[in-house]
This record gives structure tokens, sequence and C-alpha cells, in this order.
């Protein structure tokens, strides 16, 4: 049995991370067996989350745990896909992990009244003094990678138009088809679907939530995913057409 280690649902989400969702969502596709512990982010190998033990096995990182699945199982999640498509929907996962993902880490954690609505929920099982005193040095150290990624260099007004940019360009991809490459969910469905419906959360309060509820279609494929793999998310489901 498969062990994915994970924060737990969170604002309405199967997870507070995506990454973790994504890790979810390959396992999901894969047709493994798993169960899930949201207790071991002290052990995770490369301090963070997702990391999987598969009996013994423990692999780290979404990407790597993809890796993990398809040589181990012999899966192939981008079956019936030639070589360009397996391109673009590798650029298109690079561009919702290495992009996307950072402008609305910006969003969330840099924005006082985002960070006090959700990261800082992240912290509440903490004992007091810690409970106050570990929130201040985590946002300080996420402040700082969101400065040396380099998105967090520009102004607030710069960073909504870059992720703007890179959300209207996923709406534009996924046009009229039922899942991103084709009519049956890949691997880049798994990281599409974990970042867009974390970008819709109602949580938090962002301009580029705005730029992606402008997408009609995008609010029904996450509606679609999530009535295939995740049915007891009601309020994610009701997106579906």
């Amino acid at each position: 049995m498969i062990t994915l280690y994970t924060f737990g649902p969170a604002f309405g989400l199967p997870d507070m991370s995506p990454f973790v969702t994504k890790a979810e969502m390959l396992l999901k596709l894969a047709g493994l067996d798993y169960r899930t512990d949201s207790n071991g982010f002290s052990k995770a190998p490369k301090g963070k989350l997702p990391y999987i033990d598969d009996d013994g096995d423990v692999v780290a990182d979404s990407a790597f745990i993809r890796r993990h699945i398809e040589q181990k199982y012999g899966i192939d999640f981008n079956r019936g896909l030639d070589a360009e498509q397996r391109a673009t929907a590798w650029a298109f996962e690079r561009m919702f992990e290495d992009h996307i993902y950072w402008t609305f880490l910006h969003a969330r954690w840099v924005d006082d009244t985002n960070f006090n609505r959700g990261p800082r929920v992240y912290f509440d099982r903490m004992p007091m003094p810690m409970r106050l005193i570990v929130p201040r040095i985590a946002r300080r150290q996420l402040k700082a990678q969101i400065m040396g990624h380099g998105i967090g260099r520009h102004s607030d007004a710069e960073i909504v138009a870059l992720g703007t940019r890179s959300l209207d360009a996923a709406a534009d991809f996924l046009g009229h088809k039922a899942f991103m490459m084709r009519y049956e969910p890949s691997a880049l469905d798994a990281t599409a679907f974990a970042f867009l419906v974390g970008a819709l959360c109602p949580i938090f309060e962002t301009p580029l939530r705005t730029a992606v509820e402008r997408h009609d279609n995008i609010k029904a494929y996450v509606g679609r995913m999530a009535e295939r793999y995740y049915p007891d998310y009601t309020e994610i489901r009701q997106w579906a057409a």
C-alpha cells in the first residue's frame, strides 16, 4: 500500500498544497491503492510535501513521484500523445508549477489579509508561543523565496499581469476540449486541476482569482475533474458542464 503524505484538506480544497493534490491525482489516474497521512511533514526528505512511501521506497516531490509510478508500475500518463503533444504538455506543466504557482504564493503570503485567511491556519495546531513565532519566521522565509524566484521583484500589478497572462493561456489552450490534451485525462490534467481548483478558492481575495473566474471553460473543466475524482466536493462539482 502506498502512503501519500499530505497537509490535508483545507479551504474547501482536497489539500492546501496544489503539489499534494497533483500527486494524489497521479495516484488516482494510475488506479493505484493508496492511503493519506497528514502527520509526515517532520520527516519529509526534502523538507516539503508531498512524498510517498511505497512499501519502503520513499520518493519526494510530485515530479519524481510521477516518475516512480511510471517506472515501477509501467504507467504511461501520456499514452496516445505524440512527441510534440508530450512536449507541449510538459511546457504547460512547467508554466503552472514554475510561474502561476509563484504568483498565487505571492498573493497568499505577502498580502496581510490573505495570509491571515489562509496560510496562518497552517500553524493553528502549534502550542503557544510557537503559534505566534513560527508563522513570522515562515512568512519571512517565503517572502525571501518569492524574491529569489524573481516574481517578487515586480510590483503587485505587474505580478497580477504576468499571472493573468498565463491563466489566459491555459484557458485558451483548453478551449472546448473536455481535458487539457484530449478527451481523457493525462499527466497535464493532474497538474492543471490541482492548480486551477486552488486558483478558484473563494477564501482568497485576489485579482488572479477574478482572472480565472472569467473563463467559463476553466470552471467547467475543474467541475468535471471533481465529478470524476473528488465527488465528495459538491461545491467544486457544481461548476461541471
